[in-house]
């Protein structure tokens, strides 16, 4: 029982402490905090002592069941250090806000789904719990209700349902031509012998659900969505939305192709190619988009847009080394953005400027938060011993060693113009605001360094980008 009482205690909790009892700010905050650090230890406990779940069937193979395998309790990791982080964040934050009850209540509900996506036992529970995140993140997107805060929150909900319905109907095609037991193995459940004669309309399904999937990962084409959703939503919701939930979609491609089909069964084909050309032309469309917007939180979701699809680039190698690398991509991206769209939320709140050439001498005011910006900005460039210079390292030389012709050319020469773009526009923003130059006059030279409830959680996540950069090939190696 302890899967599901990790997954349903901040479901259940959080709402709760947000409306049972009145009380002060200071006292909510406190049962907020509670409620986190609850959690964090439930499912600490249920990642030790947890035991496989079966809550109900729904046919004789489709069950509802929980299960923490190794990948499970990375996701599950990464998902506990970005909401714990935000959290803390968001007690100072939103107290800018309206409404910071109903913004916490749903932050909570999310928390519990993308628990749950973690501790899923096959597709079937998977495709419930992303649904869940799905609704449950919808309401941090329009929190603001104002005209664009309802119509980004429409957006982000047709273009996640719309992509799910993609991913069910390869859901579908896989227990089709499953074996006894749909439960996530290692190297996949399908029956070859069953499948033999109808790969073909296979491969084309399985292609649409990677692109279905790929949806809430921000992959082109349905990549739409989370531009316009990320500059509206309050930075706390973006930092999430950026640093973790969008990757439930690749927590359910890596599901799909690794636990579920088998990537040997698709590795050479042409949805392998066709998947690769996808992530390589959202990378460059994504940094291109990125180094051209002038809006601090737009840019940075452009950039999101990029950088997932270095994770979806890798798992496209379909080999051990891909998926490592990928995976080293997953957590260094999560800490390193997750970091950023929180710098951007205190520009917001603290400075009132929200355009990337506002930000001059910006160092000198807020000196801790310009450093964190930078530390998370070397990562996201790949530079050493930051953890984007060992995920990219990875990816690059998954590429070369797969003896793929051109495109294990490709994707190193990507991912270096990616890079190149990538520092074009982040570094500038830092050294406009450590060297401003002479002539330039602070309008407000005293220190505006938000408290301690914004600035710990930014270096907590810059000390974790240092950590996936010195121990995240051991970390990674820990999955067998």
């Amino acid at each position: 029982m302890l899967l599901i009482t990790a997954c349903l205690f901040p479901m259940i909790a959080g709402p709760l402490s947000a409306f049972v009892s009145a009380g002060s700010e200071r006292e909510r905050n406190i049962r907020y905090a509670g409620v986190i650090l609850l959690t964090d230890l439930l499912c600490a406990l249920a990642a030790v002592f947890g035991r496989p779940l079966e809550l109900f069937s729904i046919t004789d193979r489709a069950v509802m069941g929980f299960c923490l395998d190794s990948f499970g309790r990375l996701f599950l990791c990464m998902v506990l250090i970005l909401y714990t982080a935000v959290c803390f964040y968001a007690f100072e934050y939103m107290k800018t806000e309206e409404r910071p009850n109903v913004f916490f209540s749903f932050f909570f509900v999310s928390l519990g789904a993308m628990i749950a996506i973690a501790m899923s036992a096959n597709l079937v529970t998977l495709y419930f719990c992303f649904e869940l995140a799905t609704l449950s993140s919808v309401p941090l997107v329009l929190h603001e209700m104002t005209k664009e805060a309802v119509a980004a929150g429409l957006k982000y909900l047709f273009y996640s349902i719309a992509g799910a319905l993609m991913g069910l109907l390869a859901v579908f095609f896989v227990y089709y031509y499953a074996g006894s037991d749909a439960s996530f193995t290692p190297g996949g459940i399908l029956e070859l012998s069953r499948l033999a004669g109808n790969e073909s309309i296979f491969y084309a399904v399985i292609f649409v659900g990677i692109i279905g999937f790929g949806t809430k990962a921000g992959m082109y084409p349905m990549h739409g969505w989370l531009p316009t959703a990320h500059p509206i939503a309050p930075a706390p919701a973006s930092a999430l939305l950026s640093g973790i939930i969008a990757k439930a979609g690749v927590a359910a491609i890596v599901r799909l192709l690794y636990y579920s089909v088998g990537a040997e069964v698709l590795k050479g084909t042409w949805v392998q190619y066709a998947w690769m050309c996808l992530c390589m032309l959202t990378i460059l469309m994504g940094s291109t988009c990125a180094f051209r917007e002038t809006v601090m939180k737009k840019r940075l979701a452009y950039s999101t847009v990029s950088q997932i699809s270095y994770i979806l680039l890798g798992l496209s190698f379909l080999s051990e080394e891909g998926f490592r690398g990928g995976l080293l991509h997953l957590m260094s991206h999560a800490v390193s953005k997750g970091c950023l769209f929180l710098v951007a939320g205190i520009f917001i709140c603290k400075l009132g400027k929200r355009n990337v050439t506002e930000f001059k001498g910006a160092g000198k005011q807020m000196p801790i938060t310009m450093w964190c910006y930078m530390l998370a900005s070397l990562s996201l460039v790949g530079i050493p011993p930051m953890g984007g210079f060992t995920s990219k390292w990875a990816l690059a030389s998954a590429a070369l060693g797969d003896g793929m012709g051109i495109f294990s050319v490709l994707p190193p020469i990507v991912l270096l113009l990616s890079a190149l773009l990538t520092a074009g526009y982040l570094f500038p923003i830092a050294i406009d605001a450590f060297f401003p130059g002479h002539d330039f006059v602070l309008p407000s030279p005293e220190k505006k360094e938000p408290s301690l409830l914004m600035t710990l959680p930014l270096m907590a996540l810059c000390l974790g980008a240092l950590v996936v950069g010195v121990f995240g090939t051991e970390i990674v190696g820990l999955l067998g």
